[in-house]
């Protein structure tokens, strides 16, 4: 466990674009990560689990999001907050800049939301959407079966 605090800039971050579609910059803690998220509309976000709760606070735009079964528009201003261990996924209706939260998993190291080991922490990129799977849409595709 680190003894000091320590302070991270978001302009020194990287700046990881997996996609034209999307882009973010992450900071993870021992416990934590805070990802700051842009989608450019009609951008969609493939279904993905944690094994912790996740806050998505949109700054600007807004997203149709899926959680479980249910269908949810999170605006400006709005905080989602997406249970422990349920799929989830979005698309973006607008040109949307969020805030996201949750836990790093498995072992101290955050999680790719489809089980594989991400960046260490201090760093963290590649946090649930991998190169090419963020796609343009129109609308969520149905919920996955099972």
């Amino acid at each position: 466990m680190p003894s000091s605090a320590v302070v991270r800039r978001w302009a020194a971050l990287d700046l990881d674009k997996p996609t034209e579609l999307l882009s973010r910059k992450v900071v993870s803690g021992e416990r934590q990560l805070l990802a700051q998220v842009y989608l450019k509309r009609g951008a969609h976000v493939p279904v993905r689990r944690h094994e912790s709760e996740q806050l998505q606070y949109v700054l600007e735009g807004a997203l149709r999001c899926r959680v479980g079964g249910e269908e949810i528009v999170v605006r400006e201003g709005e905080v989602l907050v997406i249970p422990a261990g349920v799929p989830h996924q979005a698309e973006a209706l607008a040109d949307t800049f969020a805030l996201g939260v949750r836990a790093v998993e498995r072992g101290g190291r955050p999680q790719d939301g489809v089980g594989r080991r991400a960046e260490p922490p201090g760093g963290g990129r590649r946090l649930g959407v991998r190169p090419g799977q963020c796609t343009r849409s129109s609308h969520l595709p149905p919920p996955p079966r099972g």
